[in-house]
């Protein structure tokens, strides 16, 4: 029974919680706090300080993170996918729409009008991590990181996770 209201406590905010993370922490808080007393407000509010301090967004992490409190591995597992289910549903119904009319004219300009949104956005992202880069680190380090990053991908055909790995471990002991 525990597991159900653990999946439950979990897909409701994913459910309701239109917004991403922000909207869904007062949804899970009432879940886990009122609803089914598993935290107090005050163990709640340190897990999510916690919780924003780690990268990732914060509703599987508070998922994974009570529901380990309450029912252990499982338990975590269940959270995280109750979190993540509501978009998983809808990206599989939407997908299969989608793929559907994949061949309608109208789908293909969409297409051609999001591609170029997209780059931007990746673009005014990236252009973020360097200024945040800068701030923190200084552009020496800064472009080291991002010549050694580029050669390491781009001519040696070096997997991105493992760049990011020694990344992360460059700046763990020498930043």
């Amino acid at each position: 029974m525990i597991y159900w209201q653990i999946f439950l406590a979990f897909f409701i905010p994913g459910i309701l919680g239109y917004g991403g993370g922000p909207a869904s922490i007062p949804l899970i808080e009432n879940e886990v706090v009122k609803r089914y007393e598993w935290m107090t407000v005050q163990e709640f509010s340190e897990v999510l300080a916690i919780g924003n301090s780690l990268p990732a967004p914060i509703a599987p992490k508070l998922a994974g993170y009570i529901g380990y409190e309450v029912g252990g591995v499982l338990g975590a597992s269940i959270g995280v996918f109750a979190t993540v289910a509501p978009s998983l549903i809808l990206m599989i119904l939407l997908g299969n729409i989608l793929l559907r009319y994949k061949d309608s004219p109208k789908v293909k300009r969409l297409t051609l009008f999001v591609q170029p949104v997209i780059a931007v956005l990746l673009g005014v992202l990236t252009w973020n991590f360097l200024q945040e880069s800068y701030l923190g680190i200084g552009w020496i380090q800064t472009i080291m990181i991002v010549v050694i990053s580029y050669f390491l991908i781009e001519r040696r055909g070096v997997h991105p996770a493992f760049v990011i790995a020694v990344a992360l471990v460059y700046g763990g002991f020498f930043l």
